[in-house]
């Protein structure tokens, strides 16, 4: 046999073709091919194999003892190959798959469970996987390739990640209605000069947004409380502890019902949330299938 011969697919078939049926002609029809095409086929086969696999009689050809023993292999490999073909056949209709994404908690909590239900429902064998972690572990746990994609806001955009809008949002307060900023038509970071706030830790990509917008308006903040996670925030200022300043959709979509969001103006200051790759890898087919009930699900969803 020549070491450097690899038989083709197409060769192995025309070979079972013709070992089970005896006749070229036979074996061109199971195929839809011509009989010349066997013939050629199984000439290839015979040459890069050097050896014969069958011998020519005036009715059929008989295999050869190397063609008995081909068979066995030949068989075994395109049983390989169709299930290979089946199972990524599963993956492209989702009869099974895996998605895999990194999301900050509070986020989490207030996206995914309607999503994750309907996701479920339609594909049940797709395992999905959650990778909960802090703002400052998103970016890399995208990048080292931990997960598929992220879902939340990068601290620093560009360089090999992707991004993509979700939600479009902007940075706001929440706070109580007896609170005197809840009543103010159109809040101004200057309304807060002289109030005691709640914000993120320094360091942190809003709590940096927030500094930026005080400072731009001429404000000087009074954080009483700094936080990791939005969703303190939001448990401290239904508590009683003072407003919140956050991405408008953290305080929308809780589960805090009685909180006034207000945007705050002069500056409005944007803070989307996105859909975050990294720069070359594309997503599998279950993954832009979960993605795409994501979005329907906060379409349909009223705050």
């Amino acid at each position: 046999m020549n070491k450097n011969f690899s038989p083709t697919v197409r060769q192995l078939r025309a070979f079972l073709a013709v070992y089970r049926l005896r006749k070229l002609g036979a074996a061109a029809s199971q195929l839809f091919v011509t009989q010349s095409a066997i013939s050629v086929l199984i000439r290839q086969l015979e040459e890069g194999l050097q050896a014969r696999l069958f011998d020519r009689t005036t009715r059929s050809l008989q295999p050869t003892q190397a063609a008995h023993d081909a068979s066995v292999v030949a068989e075994r490999i395109l049983r390989d190959v169709d299930s290979l073909g089946a199972a990524f056949g599963d993956l492209s209709v989702l009869r099974r798959g895996r998605v895999c994404f990194a999301i900050t908690p509070t986020l989490a909590g207030m996206l995914l469970p309607d999503a994750i239900r309907r996701f479920s429902a339609l594909h049940p064998e797709v395992q999905v996987v959650v990778d909960d972690c802090a703002p400052e572990q998103f970016s890399s746990r995208v990048l080292g390739e931990h997960v598929d994609f992220g879902i939340g806001t990068p601290e620093r955009a560009g360089g090999e990640l992707e991004l993509q809008t979700l939600m479009r949002d902007r940075l706001c307060l929440v706070c109580q209605p007896d609170h005197p900023l809840a009543g103010i038509k159109t809040l101004r970071w200057s309304h807060l000069e002289g109030h005691r706030v709640i914000a993120g830790r320094p360091g942190y990509g809003v709590r940096q947004l927030v500094d930026v917008a005080a400072a731009n308006a001429g404000v000087s903040l009074q954080v009483v409380n700094e936080i990791s996670f939005l969703s303190t925030g939001l448990w401290m200022t239904a508590s009683g502890m003072g407003p919140s300043i956050m991405p408008s959709a953290y305080a929308t979509y809780s589960h805090y019902s009685e909180l006034v969001t207000k945007t705050l103006e002069s500056p409005r200051v944007s803070r989307d949330i996105f859909i975050v790759t990294k720069k070359g890898r594309s997503l599998s087919s279950a993954c832009q299938s979960f993605l795409e009930v994501l979005r329907l699900a906060l379409k349909q969803r009223k705050p």
